[in-house]
């Protein structure tokens, strides 16, 4: 993601999400696949050109023909369908306007009252904020501090198994772009080096969110993500590089800020074997006004 207002920038490119109560589904009927660790469980990937619904801003219930939806770790897993898991696993959730006395658990005020030492510091001491989203960066800057930042996920990791997800989206894996040179990508990438084995452990896939021009195939053959979820791939032209990866298991998101026309040629170039949505920026939920779900004509 490149930084609002340079001459190269574009729309920041991940969306609002609400926190939602979790129970238990299952999911019958796909296939297999073994990660590679000898201490990974066995994971299932989502099925390639499967229809796919992005409710990270808020759960609804899919149509019959949705195979994979993407969901909040906090939300419910939908029964019958591929249920991706998104967890912020490199910035805070935002408070929000009116953030209550207790903070929510996993946002800007959560984290600098619990694990304050965890929280990316600018030079007068204060959190780095991402200000497209308002949420407080995380810091992976030591080995140290990755794994004591992994240690509170894995109890997130474990509730999105225990619920019935079958894979996580982690969230914000180029966080180093807006730390103003405090992180590096090697250091998002060292944090990933953790988080992805853990969630094999637990029989959970994990999709490489973004930021292919940094891992390119490393994100596969190093990090051992199983797939992904590339925003806008469509309107940078950058899908290529995601199937130079991952072949056709990469899901796809356009936004209807965005050129339709991109939407469009993108449709025609790879639609027929990779799953394509266009939504709107904030992915809010079925009823709302700004609501839109396009998919390939």
């Amino acid at each position: 993601m490149r930084v609002l207002g340079c001459p190269d920038a574009r729309p920041a490119r991940r969306t609002f999400r609400l926190l939602l109560a979790a129970t238990t589904v299952g999911l019958l009927g796909l296939s297999l696949v073994v990660a590679a660790s000898p201490a990974a469980a066995a994971v299932t990937l989502p099925p390639a050109h499967g229809q796919f619904d992005y409710q990270i801003g808020g759960a609804y219930p899919p149509a019959a023909s949705v195979a994979i939806v993407d969901r909040d770790r906090t939300s419910t897993p939908v029964a019958g369908k591929y249920n991706i898991c998104y967890i912020n696993a490199l910035q805070t959730q935002p408070d929000g306007d009116n953030p209550p006395a207790e903070p929510d658990y996993g946002t800007v005020s959560w984290w600098v009252k619990y694990h304050n030492d965890l929280v990316l510091k600018d030079s007068k001491g204060k959190p780095v904020i991402d200000t497209d989203w308002k949420e407080a960066l995380l810091d992976v800057s030591t080995d140290a501090k990755r794994q004591s930042i992994l240690t509170i996920e894995e109890g997130w990791i474990d509730g999105c198994q225990t619920s019935g997800f079958q894979a996580i989206e982690p969230d914000n894996l180029d966080s180093y772009s807006r730390s103003g040179g405090r992180l590096t990508f090697a250091q998002d990438k060292a944090f990933m080096v953790l988080f992805v084995p853990y969630a094999h452990t637990k029989g959970l896939a994990v999709a490489q969110k973004n930021t292919n021009s940094e891992f390119g195939t490393t994100g596969k053959t190093e990090v051992g993500f199983n797939f992904a979820i590339a925003e806008e791939c469509g309107f940078y032209d950058e899908c290529g590089d995601y199937a130079a990866a991952y072949g056709n298991n990469y899901i796809e998101i356009e936004y209807t800020d965005e050129s339709a026309k991109k939407f469009k040629a993108a449709c025609t170039d790879h639609g027929a074997t990779v799953s394509i949505i266009r939504r709107d920026r904030n992915v809010v939920p079925k009823g709302d006004p700004a609501y839109h779900y396009e998919l390939c004509p």
